[in-house]
């Protein structure tokens, strides 16, 4: 009886085959839409880093309005204004000092350079390799055109950089306000039985880039009172004012200190040559503190990132993101590095 129940061969072959044909059309499917997803990921990349740097400021406001709250025993909105107004304020004076000293600093440059550059001159022509090479200066002057189109890019660039921050400020701001909205709503796109480590993974995430603020914070204070000192000790005009913009740009790792470099240097030449010297030697060595002492100690004490990663995470997020990517490479780094210890090896060590 069970010999008749049993279907023919011919139909349980047939069956077989559909089965694998089924599974490999639903393998394509899934393999085509992960391909499909990746390449609207990699169109969306600056999108997204948008994104990323919306919630890193949301973190930063969030956890100042807490701080505020909880020391100076304030409302959760009075609080929240002030963690908002304060930064911005204080980042506002900074640069609005570092641009009038500045302007002050070039246009003695501006009138002391024509007889710099005499002296120059006069220096090149008592050789025969700097008469060569005044001779080959003026086929390497650009044209009027050339200038005008070069200027013509800073402005649109400034533009677009100036409301990409507008855009990732309001972000943030609007993302520090409900906090919890936005995490609730990331959480229900998981499947319930994933929510669990989802959540687990979630708070290890935030927890590393809490301890990676904190670090890069310390590196910011160092730079900025460092170069302000040192300036100040050389005799540099503005030297405040360059020591905050320098530790607000030390905000990305190794940008401070050669963002207020060329400026310090122009200036520090405008005055003498000894005080330029000094200048290089001033930036010289808080940059070898900040990479060689302060910020190996403070990551390793708060966020545990070799220093190693980060310059390597700066070249390579540069190469494929452009400028956006070089500001937003550190903190990647540590997602990308607290993912890879919370997915994978947790996972290894809970068997």
């Amino acid at each position: 009886m069970n010999e008749a129940l049993r279907p023919p061969p011919i139909l349980s072959e047939r069956s077989g085959r559909a089965g694998e044909a089924a599974r490999a059309y639903r393998g394509g499917l899934l393999f085509m839409a992960a391909v499909g997803t990746a390449i609207l990921v990699w169109q969306l990349s600056q999108l997204l880093l948008i994104v990323f740097a919306c919630g890193l400021v949301a973190m930063m406001v969030f956890q100042f309005a807490s701080a505020l709250r909880r020391r100076l025993r304030l409302p959760f909105w009075l609080a929240f204004t002030l963690a908002v107004v304060l930064p911005l304020a204080f980042i506002v004076a900074a640069f609005s000092l570092f641009g009038a000293a500045m302007a002050t600093q070039f246009e003695l440059l501006l009138q002391s350079l024509p007889a710099a550059l005499e002296a120059a001159k006069g220096m090149l022509m008592a050789s025969e390799p700097g008469r060569r090479i005044l001779a080959e200066v003026p086929g390497l002057m650009p044209t009027g055109a050339t200038v005008i189109e070069v200027a013509q890019s800073v402005v649109s660039n400034v533009g677009t950089v100036l409301s990409m921050v507008a855009i990732i400020l309001v972000g943030g701001i609007y993302f520090a306000a409900q906090p919890k909205l936005y995490t609730r709503s990331l959480l229900a796109l998981v499947p319930p039985r994933s929510r669990v480590r989802a959540t687990r993974t979630w708070r290890r995430v935030v927890g590393s880039l809490h301890a990676w603020l904190r670090a890069q914070g310390v590196g910011m204070a160092f730079v900025g009172l460092a170069t302000g000192v040192g300036l100040s000790v050389v005799g540099i005009p503005g030297a405040p004012a360059i020591g905050l913009v320098a530790g607000l740009c030390e905000f990305v790792p190794y940008l401070g200190t050669f963002v207020v470099a060329l400026p310090a240097i122009l200036i520090g030449f405008s005055i003498s040559v000894e005080t330029g010297i000094w200048t290089i030697l001033v930036i010289i060595a808080v940059q070898q503190v900040q990479g060689n002492l302060v910020s190996p100690l403070a990551q390793s004490r708060l966020a545990d990132l070799p220093p190693a990663l980060t310059i390597f995470s700066l070249v390579a997020f540069g190469l494929l993101m452009g400028p956006l990517g070089v500001i937003l490479a550190v903190p990647l780094t540590v997602v990308g590095v607290a993912l890879l210890r919370e997915l994978v090896i947790q996972r290894r060590r809970a068997p």
